[in-house]
Formats: C-alpha cells, structure tokens, sequence
C-alpha cells in the first residue's frame, strides 16, 4: 500500500513537472516586438525591394510595407533579431 502511494506521488510529479514545462515553452513562443521605420521610398519597386529583404531577416514574424506613409511596420521576436538589424535591411 505504502508503495502504491509512492508510485502515484511520483506520477503526479512528473505529469505536473511536463505540464508546467509545456506551458513554459508555450508562452516563450508568443514574445514579440513590433517597430515602425520611417523610410524613404517613392515607388512599388522600392516597397517590393523592402518586403523582399526584411521578410528573409530571422524572427520576422509580419510585415507591414505603407507607400503612402513611406512606413514600415515589422512585427518580430526580439529573441531571434534585433532593430538594428531589421533597420539595416531596409
């Protein structure tokens, strides 16, 4: 009896220790940052240029290319890039 009550002691401990580690891992995915460029762009090609090099940058996770606004809006995970990178492929 007293060994039954161990074995299931320890079951639940390592159910609640998977559990917490998936949840762990989970939340680390949904990090992200978003930053907005200013940049000086005045046709579609300069816009498809953008769109070609910053969405190929690793941990860009959206982009958002405004001809009008001549912004850029990049949505990324801050563990993979950094502004400064994402800057320079612009």
């Amino acid at each position: 009896m007293k060994t039954r009550k161990l074995f299931l002691f320890a079951i639940s401990l390592i159910l609640f220790g998977l559990t917490a580690n998936a949840q762990e891992k989970k939340n680390g995915k949904q990090k992200k940052d978003v930053v907005t460029f200013t940049v000086n762009m005045t046709c579609d090609n300069c816009k498809k240029r953008i769109e070609k090099n910053v969405s190929w940058e690793k941990g860009v996770k959206d982009l958002r290319v405004d001809l009008e606004k001549k912004a850029v809006t990049i949505t990324y995970n801050p563990q993979k890039t950094t502004k400064e990178k994402l800057k320079n492929n612009n």
